[in-house]
């Protein structure tokens, strides 16, 4: 589980945040003002920091300056109401790896974290093939069998069932599943990924109403067992 910080002063911003990051199986922890953000950042390790701005005590420049200053490679993501194209370039230029402006999309930001903590962790390569129960599946030719005999998946259903192989005995989201299969920026509703896992569950399980295999973890997403 990747380890979040988030560094902000709006208790309204920062409740939402931590709770939505939280749904998406982080564990995060929370700061008021720079100082604070400065010493959880250098001393906690954290896999990202989300780092306002406008921050008391100390600015979330000066934070991300420090940060730089003192060795700590976390990747940061900064949070500005501010719009001009100098204080964005400013942030840059001081050690962050992107930035969000003020009122921003809760979905873009969390596919921005997603891409950060990919950078900083490469995922492993996704399966080619995949035995399970009596399934055999060739991610390469887009082939499936159980018991010997043909499976007919759609391609959104060979990409789910390969990310979900891939990581498998973790929970995928619904959100990462929407950005890594259909590849999604706006996404129109989870209830696509449920559909499709349905789908699969039908044609791969013994029991599809008790499955082995794709299970659900309630309010988060989805994950697979061999």
């Amino acid at each position: 589980m990747s380890r979040l910080l988030v560094v902000e002063d709006d208790p309204a911003i920062l409740r939402g945040l931590s709770d939505n990051l939280r749904l998406e199986s982080y564990e995060v922890a929370t700061a008021i003002d720079g100082e604070s953000g400065f010493r959880m950042a250098r001393d906690g390790g954290f896999d990202l920091v989300i780092l306002d701005v406008m921050l008391p005590k100390l600015s979330g420049f000066d934070v991300c300056r420090r940060l730089r200053e003192s060795g700590a490679s976390v990747p940061i993501l900064m949070l500005t109401a501010r719009g001009e194209e100098t204080d964005r370039v400013h942030g840059l230029d001081l050690g962050a790896d992107d930035y969000v402006t003020k009122p921003f999309s809760l979905r873009e930001l969390q596919a921005r974290v997603r891409a950060l903590l990919r950078r900083r962790n490469p995922a492993a390569p996704l399966p080619d093939e995949a035995r399970f129960g009596d399934v055999v599946v060739d991610f390469r030719r887009f082939e499936a069998q159980r018991c010997g005999s043909p499976l007919k998946l759609t391609r959104k259903e060979f990409g789910t069932l390969r990310l979900l192989v891939g990581r498998a005995g973790q929970v995928v989201t619904r959100s990462e599943l929407l950005e890594e299969v259909w590849e999604y920026r706006e996404y129109p509703t989870t209830r696509t990924v449920d559909n499709h896992v349905a789908s699969l569950r039908a044609k791969i399980e013994d029991d599809p109403g008790n499955p082995r295999h794709l299970l659900t973890v309630h309010g988060v997403g989805y994950k697979f067992v061999s």
